[in-house]
């Protein structure tokens, strides 16, 4: 097992930091602190593109390969994830107050679901299995005391999968797909169950990884080789385990401990990718192969 330091590699611009009142959400997650913005759900798109979301205040931005940030989607909203859909690049995103959305320009949105007879409480993150089905979680304020945060399955059509979680919140699958990781964030645990879901009723669930620290594992990524990083919140690291759950790297980051989002690079399935809520900034490290 290997302690490494992520590199810093970009960091929000002064000029997109908000300096108004802080949102509702702010001021609930952080009472009492200014907030210029709460980044997470880093992911990269085919040519190499690097998204985040802004949750407080409802932004999505895109940093190129040369480092420049835009601002793509401004809503109304909380938006916690995004994501490109794989069969037609539409872009998807949880949002705490609107539910499952999609936006349809740089100020609009579409609602999708907002959870039917049972309101989502408010959604956390997402993650596309290669078969193009959705999977998202549903945390609201849920924790071991009030263990109801949910993970749901869309493909058009919402599925419930689990109601008991103490806050659901990262969430990925194995690259063949055949297995969800969920961030039980309240309960220091990342759960695993099966991508292949009873008939009917819930999946049969286990704790993966029970961790320690911190407030407990944030965001999920999984690589092509099947490694696992989860970024490890209010801890400032993150941690890399491979397909059988054994750790093979501790990363901390040299400043910042709001450590939300990990990535992976698709052109570099060992280059993992790390963001810091703290202070809006994005570090890079490269996790070595681990010793036979």
């Amino acid at each position: 097992m290997s302690v490494l330091t992520a590199t810093p590699l970009t960091e929000l611009p002064a000029p997109l930091h908000h300096t108004g009142e802080p949102s509702d959400w702010a001021k609930m997650t952080r009472p009492g602190q200014k907030m210029h913005s709460f980044l997470e759900a880093a992911f990269y798109d085919e040519d190499g593109n690097l998204w985040l979301s802004d949750v407080p205040y409802g932004r999505v931005f895109c940093i190129d390969k040369s480092g420049e940030w835009t601002l793509a989607h401004q809503i109304d909203g909380e938006p916690h994830a995004m994501r490109l859909a794989p069969k037609d690049g539409r872009h998807i995103a949880v949002d705490y107050r609107h539910g499952l959305i999609e936006l349809t320009g740089p100020q609009d949105f579409t609602p999708l679901s907002t959870g039917g007879e049972t309101p989502f409480l408010g959604l956390s993150d997402m993650a596309y299995g290669p078969d193009g089905i959705l999977w998202f979680t549903d945390s609201g304020r849920s924790s071991l005391s009030d263990p109801c945060g949910r993970v749901y399955r869309w493909d058009g059509t919402l599925r419930l999968v689990l109601d008991c979680v103490p806050y659901s919140n990262g969430i990925c699958l194995s690259p063949d797909g055949a297995w969800v990781y969920v961030a039980a964030t309240r309960a220091n645990q990342v759960w695993k169950f099966s991508s292949r879901l009873p008939d009917t009723g819930p999946p049969m669930v286990g704790t993966y990884l029970q961790l320690s620290g911190g407030l407990g594992p944030d965001g999920l990524a999984c690589n092509a080789l099947g490694w696992l990083a989860v970024a490890q919140a209010q801890a400032g690291r993150a941690y890399v385990y491979d397909a059988l759950g054994d750790l093979l790297a501790e990363v901390r980051l040299p400043r910042g401990l709001w450590t939300t989002s990990v990535t992976f690079h698709p052109d570099d399935p060992q280059q993992l990718t790390i963001v810091d809520a703290q202070f809006g900034a994005v570090f890079t490290c490269n996790i070595p192969t681990p010793r036979t």
